[in-house]
């Protein structure tokens, strides 16, 4: 098929997450990036495009959004990489155009923005996917489809965790861009560490588990000095269907890089998975040796094998799991333009469900914690 036009709301040549859409949008030449409002002015815009090859610069997402939906050859989708408070207009301009959205997550700033954004969503004739980038590894695909199977039997304990250290000490006031925006509520929103990165971990918790989370009970703290967003976070979660779980996220952890981990354990066997080390799954049969299970070795599913690009014994992680969520949402707006229902097209790609979860646990967790760590209901 031919590539899918695709423009950029954010993500100059100087943004960390803009190169790593941009890389993952070529990976498996689904896209061809033709337009970009890159930044926060038409002349960083204009020099952004500029330096990276884009053709067509434009000053703001609405007139990027007026302009090529009048053009014939004008995008098809967008890819919104900005910080979280532009997130619901962005998308809200492209998507009254008919042109679809692919957008970073969490899904808003805040609880307001998201139900108007859910709302445009159901009214729009395009598709909105959210970038849990996590979802597309291929030893996560492998988990799920083991829950699915029943490989661990009836579920009963779910633990996710992500710890980093970038933030131990407070380099928002060192002029570091990505931790100045992360820290400021109303860029952020009302989560920090659980915006941020406690978002990814309950996500994926709840992709591989199947299940959702009814409550939880959450203690958030902020240890960098006159920061007023959480940086750590610890909650204890009750999922559907009476399982239980717990979930730490940090970002003031010495000696985390980017240390998220998956344990999920069933009445009949468990899995164990580790993001820095993505390519195997441990998995043990209840009574049993455990087994490693690698991402092209004799134990990979269809499910692994389905999202694996190189050989075996060739690492393959986050790059790599970015380009399945884009290639997996070309293949769905290539549906969606056939004639595919929403949902069909959609299949297991992250969307405004999704979203929608992610921000109700950033509230729960907050409102929790202002509770004394009070159970609250998603």
């Amino acid at each position: 098929m031919a590539p899918i036009r695709l423009g950029m709301v954010g993500g100059g040549n100087d943004a960390f997450i803009g190169g790593v859409h941009r890389i993952a949008s070529r990976i498996d030449d689904r896209f061809d990036l033709v337009a970009g409002a890159l930044s926060s002015t038409p002349e960083k815009s204009a020099a952004s495009a500029e330096a990276l090859g884009i053709p067509r610069s434009y000053g703001s997402f609405a007139e990027m959004a007026e302009a090529e939906a009048a053009r014939e050859d004008g995008i098809e989708a967008v890819a919104i990489v900005t910080p979280n408070h532009v997130h619901a207009a962005a998308a809200k301009a492209f998507l009254a155009k008919g042109i679809h959205v692919i957008c970073d997550k969490p899904l808003t700033a805040t609880m307001e923005e998201a139900a108007d954004l859910e709302a445009a969503v159901a009214q729009a004739q395009s598709l909105f996917v959210l970038t849990h980038n996590y979802t597309g590894y291929p030893m996560i695909r492998q988990a799920r489809a083991m829950v699915a199977a029943g490989d661990l039997g009836d579920i009963r304990i779910v633990q996710a965790e992500y710890p980093q250290d970038w933030l131990t000490s407070a380099v928002e006031n060192e002029g570091l861009k990505q931790a100045e925006w992360r820290t400021d509520p109303a860029r952020s929103g009302a989560g920090g560490s659980v915006g941020d990165i406690g978002t990814h971990a309950h996500n994926l918790a709840c992709f591989v588990s199947g299940l959702k989370v009814e409550s939880l009970a959450a203690d958030l703290q902020c240890w960098g000095a006159g920061r007023a967003l959480d940086d750590n976070a610890h909650m204890m979660l009750r999922f559907q269907g009476g399982a239980r779980g717990m979930l730490w996220s940090s970002q003031v952890a010495p000696g985390n890089e980017n240390a998220l981990k998956l344990r999920i354990y069933g009445d009949k066997g468990g899995l164990e998975w580790a993001q820095e080390d993505p390519n195997y799954l441990w998995y043990t049969r209840h009574g049993g040796a455990k087994q490693l299970l690698t991402r092209n070795g004799a134990g990979a599913n269809a499910a692994a094998q389905a999202v694996s690009r190189i050989p075996g014994g060739h690492p393959e992680g986050y790059l790599e799991g970015f380009a399945t969520i884009y290639s997996e949402a070309a293949d769905a707006i290539r549906a969606y333009q056939g004639g595919a229902a929403r949902a069909d097209a959609m299949g297991q790609l992250p969307g405004m469900a999704d979203g929608m979860a992610g921000m109700k646990f950033i509230q729960a967790c907050v409102t929790s914690s202002a509770r004394d760590a009070a159970w609250v209901t998603l």
